[in-house]
């Protein structure tokens, strides 16, 4: 577990601690948050990743705005499920909250139904972050030139896709792929992401579901090339790909998006509060020019509708797991 806190100004923390000392009289009026105490951002993902960029984009903004300490805390493990688990048993007093993808809410719900925690419920959505999406990459010497290809030629031979492991989401997308499609792609499980980007560089795998701006790494010898992208809207990284959808596959929509949900029961003033903060930082040049550098892009979503997706995900995802599991030996 790793903390970073973002320190304030003197002047601040003054200002800060002779609130403090009308604390009672706030309370009593229900107007005390912020206080002096500092806000816990858990990041679900390890250091370098997306979860933990836009952590560390809130935590510096948020405490800009709000002029009281934000503390990034790391609890990264078991797909994201050991900060979940941890936010959804913290107090909903406005100063503990999750940083998350869709993995410990959508993934971890659709796999395990023995969770310590329920997703639909013991979370208050705060704050929709961004969507990214997943990249139909193949090697050129396999010959799959587009969405048509892969599913017509696979019925006939064996093309396989390769994942960072059995049961993540690159894994169940391309199973969701086959279920819409009728292609038969099979699965090849990797240890981790440079030997699946090793095999795809070198055509021993013919195509992956993977990161856009991490594929477009990867294409400066023009053995890859991108066929569709994954989630409803073309991203921004490769805006002249079309979607799965665009390419025939009806109604096509799978990519991930991360949020910052807080335990259940939050009071409604202050989630009202922090949403409004987080719209305002989400919406700056700063934000969707880090994002775009990995492949995503700011989702603007009231509360409501974002606790409505988590939901429709959960069941979309269920729907596609069961082909994943039977095939996780592949």
């Amino acid at each position: 577990m790793h903390s970073y806190v973002f320190s304030i100004s003197r002047r601040t923390a003054v200002s800060a601690l002779a609130a403090l000392a009308l604390l009672p009289a706030a309370h009593a009026k229900g107007v005390a948050w912020p206080s002096a105490q500092p806000i816990v951002l858990v990041s679900s993902q390890a250091p370098g990743g997306t979860t933990d960029l836009l952590a560390r984009l809130l935590a510096g903004k948020l405490q800009e705005r709000l002029g009281i300490t934000v503390v990034v805390q790391h609890r990264d493990g078991a797909g994201g499920t050991v900060a979940a688990n941890f936010v959804s048993k913290a107090q909903p007093d406005g100063y503990t909250f999750l940083v998350a993808s869709s993995e410990p809410l959508v993934l971890a719900g659709a796999l395990n139904p023995n969770l310590p925690y329920k997703p639909t419920s013991d979370f208050t959505p705060v704050a929709s972050l961004a969507l990214g999406s997943w990249a139909l990459a193949a090697h050129e010497k396999s010959g799959l030139g587009t969405v048509a290809d892969v599913v017509s030629r696979s019925k006939e031979e064996k093309i396989s896709f390769g994942s960072i492991g059995s049961g993540t989401p690159q894994h169940i997308v391309g199973e969701m792929f086959n279920a819409a499609t009728g292609a038969k792609i099979q699965h090849t499980p990797y240890q981790g992401i440079n030997p699946l980007l090793a095999d795809l560089q070198s055509g021993e795998v013919a195509m992956a579901f993977e990161n856009p701006a991490l594929i477009k790494s990867q294409m400066q010898g023009g053995q890859i090339k991108v066929l569709a992208v994954t989630s409803a809207q073309r991203s921004a990284v490769f805006p002249e790909v079309p979607t799965l959808a665009e390419s025939g596959v009806t109604g096509f929509d799978a990519a991930p998006w991360y949020g910052l949900l807080a335990p259940a029961g939050l009071p409604k003033a202050i989630s009202k509060r922090l949403y409004t903060e987080v719209q305002a930082i989400m919406a700056s040049t700063l934000a969707k020019t880090r994002l775009n550098t990995l492949g995503a892009e700011p989702l603007v979503m009231k509360p409501a509708a974002f606790q409505k997706l988590i939901a429709a995900d959960i069941q979309k995802w269920t729907a596609a797991v069961p082909a994943s599991e039977s095939k996780k030996g592949d």
